[in-house]
């Protein structure tokens, strides 16, 4: 069970981490997006916190190093008019 759930949240953090088109835009999102699943994760083992951080910093690693053409999700929701 538990190695299912890390892998769906590597899974997630990968698949979504890049929204935006600047590495800091595709960072702050992916950080956010990393925490959320790592708090959820993390949650049924007692530590939502820990899985939060580690989700962040993952995420927001991710978002950070990817390129638009790599994964592009469309403009974040910060910077629509």
């Amino acid at each position: 069970m538990r190695r299912i759930s890390l892998a769906m949240a590597a899974l997630s953090v990968l698949a979504l981490s890049a929204c935006g088109t600047t590495p800091g835009d595709r960072a702050l999102s992916g950080a956010g997006i990393g925490a959320a699943a790592g708090a959820v994760i993390g949650a049924p083992f007692g530590a939502p916190g820990i899985g939060a951080a580690i989700g962040a910093a993952a995420g927001g690693a991710t978002g950070a190093v990817t390129s638009p053409s790599q994964v592009d999700l469309g403009r974040p929701v910060w910077r629509q008019d």
